[in-house]
């Protein structure tokens, strides 16, 4: 195996830990914002696995939609869910407005929505690196 897919795997891997936390936290109502928050990162990181195995220059930022303008031709996502949950994670850095949306803390519904996304931007991240769940446990 090439060094950029060990890489990619490790994000991957890492990847994989946000979206197994959310699992312990995804039935907690007071726990929403943490919930995107995990699924935040776990898309973060599934796309700096693209950037480490298709060797894109990294850039530095934890902002999804400019990861995404860089990869957008290698994958393709549901771009209003990542557009609301980037503004969630970016807008959100200071403990008064930690996690809120415009009308306030995500349901339980938007945390399952948020689960959801991460999980299929995951999935697909792992079929276009052919990445099986035994190369990331």
């Amino acid at each position: 195996m090439d060094k950029e897919k060990r890489q990619a795997i490790e994000w991957l891997k890492a990847s994989n830990d946000d979206l197994e936390s959310i699992k312990y936290l995804i039935e907690a109502e007071h726990l929403t914002n943490v919930v995107a928050f995990h699924a935040q990162q776990a898309i973060e990181k599934s796309f700096k696995a693209l950037f480490e195995y298709k060797k894109i220059p990294f850039i530095k930022t934890h902002n999804l939609e400019k990861l995404y303008k860089k990869i957008e031709d290698i994958i393709e996502v549901e771009y209003e869910e990542l557009e609301c949950i980037n503004e969630l994670y970016i807008e959100s850095r200071y403990p008064g407005d930690m996690g809120l949306l415009s009308y306030g803390k995500p349901t339980l519904n938007d945390a399952q929505e948020f689960y959801d996304f991460a999980k299929r931007v995951f999935n697909k991240v792992c079929t276009i690196l052919d990445v099986s769940k035994e190369d990331i446990f």
